[in-house]
């Protein structure tokens, strides 16, 4: 949510003209990551929820990708956004790797 919160500070400085454009793209991803991932948790099931840390997981890219485009075309500089994406994709994919190592132990 932290991530989230740092997009929409962002791009509220974004040129009004991008509004309904990449400003719009940008929030809609941030906000699908922890939205994911909390109705994952809220459907009680295991394999349910990682489906949603999947999904969580492309919404992590999408930003990435939108967020280095607002980088190339002047809206944005600067890395830190981009350090503070990859730190949300390292703790998705430690999550994730922490359920499929749970399930083979379980097998075991």
């Amino acid at each position: 949510m932290d991530l989230a919160a740092q997009v929409y500070s962002l791009t509220a400085k974004f040129p009004k003209e991008e509004l309904y454009g990449l400003t719009s793209q940008i929030r809609r991803s941030a906000v699908s990551i922890p939205s994911n991932i909390t109705e994952g948790a809220a459907r009680h099931s295991r394999k349910e929820f990682i489906q949603f840390l999947h999904i969580a997981s492309g919404s992590v890219a999408e930003l990435e990708t939108q967020l280095l485009l607002a980088i190339r075309i002047g809206l944005l500089s600067g890395d830190h956004i981009i350090s503070h994406v990859e730190e949300v994709r390292k703790l998705l994919l430690g999550l994730l790797r922490a359920f499929v190592r749970a399930k083979r132990e379980r097998y075991r």
